[in-house]
């Protein structure tokens, strides 16, 4: 197709802008809504099109040059060409949409949560030295990274020829406990040598999973609102540590004193811990048990129960058994609550959840069922 002139419409949680040509969807990268741009189309798909911008005919007010200096190649970051005032506006009304479809009013119940716009991110994955380029398994090496904190800018510019081949994980910040305020790790995991069942059989039965705190390397400890929080580089972490601590904040704040809270996808218990200092006992379930090693670090010396499961199957195997809870915490995955651990709320009724998500169309989707048996969004 020859270049067009379109007006822009609504912006999408994955960072494109809409428009349409002869009724068609056509996403665009790096734009905004209400601008008009001449574009190509890149990529034909059956439902909708993907075009690049050729000129910015009509710029919106809210357009901004980039300061990162590998934005567009980079595909890391997907707002940077937009100010962050109207960046807030564009995800509260991605929030407000996605929950309009699930038949929930949330215009007056969403507030921003926020803290700094660039050097938060802690925790990154490198490979070959470099971040992936946008939609291709192609390479981009870099020095400097705007997202990230300031100390690991300070490793990256001073070790970016030193990097091995392959994929490394490392977490930096000023809140990791120690002098290495940097920790990097390999995505190697040792192999024992072993010559037979049994003797693999006896290796299994002295450690607790493979590829975990066997390498005191990977460990990362860190202090959080006063609370050392230990966790392995190559497992999951939050990466903007100061955004996290207003999150864990805000969930205490809301959550009464009780007796009995439940931690559903508890990772290495980082919320837990927090959770200790309001319950008398707190249920962790988690079903990668290499972070529920940390998990128990973490919660030593609190009373606890762990179970290394799927919250399917402790719903199904364990939950009868745990009584009644005052509250709940949910952080599922991307894919969001499972139907089994949404059955067990939904006739349970614990009398508060409080849902932390990274995808607002599945927690959406969740909490849609979640009112429809009784509970109210607040």
């Amino acid at each position: 197709m020859n270049e067009i002139t379109v007006k822009t419409e609504n912006f999408l949680y994955d960072g494109n802008t809409i428009a349409k040509i002869n009724g068609k969807t056509v996403l665009i990268p790096y734009s905004m809504p209400n601008e008009t741009l001449t574009i190509k189309i890149v990529e034909t798909k059956k439902d909708y099109d993907i075009a690049k911008i050729i000129t910015i005919e009509e710029p919106s007010a809210n357009r901004v040059s980039p300061k990162c200096k590998y934005y567009t190649k980079c595909g890391g970051c997907n707002m940077m060409h937009i100010n962050q005032d109207y960046q807030r506006e564009l995800k509260k009304n991605i929030l407000i949409d996605l929950f309009a479809q699930n038949n929930i009013d949330a215009k007056n119940l969403i507030e921003t949560l926020c803290d700094k716009d660039t050097n938060y991110r802690s925790r990154f994955q490198f490979t070959d030295g470099g971040l992936s380029e946008k939609a291709t398994n192609n390479i981009i090496k870099i020095d400097e990274c705007l997202c990230a904190e300031p100390i690991i800018n300070d490793y990256l510019k001073s070790n970016s020829q030193l990097f091995p081949n392959g994929r490394i994980h490392l977490f930096g910040s000023e809140k990791i406990i120690g002098t290495d305020k940097v920790i990097i790790c390999n995505n190697e995991k040792t192999t024992p040598s072993v010559k037979n069942n049994h003797e693999i059989k006896n290796y299994k039965s002295k450690h607790y999973f493979s590829g975990t705190i066997l390498n005191d390397n990977s460990i990362v400890e860190i202090e959080l609102l006063n609370k050392k929080i230990s966790f392995d580089v190559r497992g999951f972490f939050q990466s903007n540590l100061s955004v996290f601590e207003k999150v864990i904040k805000l969930i205490l704040n809301s959550l009464p004193e009780g007796k009995n809270v439940l931690d559903m996808y508890a990772g290495c218990g980082s919320i837990s811990t927090f959770l200790s200092d309001k319950y008398e006992n707190v249920t962790l379930v988690e079903h990668n048990r290499d972070a529920l090693v940390f998990a128990e670090t973490n919660m030593s010396g609190k009373k606890h129960t762990s179970y290394g499961m799927s919250g399917a199957s402790w719903c199904k195997n364990c939950a009868s058994s745990c009584g009644k809870f005052d509250a709940i915490v949910i952080d599922p995955p991307r894919s969001g609550i499972e139907k089994e651990v949404i059955n067990y709320l939904t006739t349970t009724k614990s009398p508060y959840i409080r849902y932390l998500s990274c995808n607002p169309s599945t927690q959406a989707r969740d909490i849609k069922k979640l009112i429809s048996n009784g509970y109210k969004l607040e």
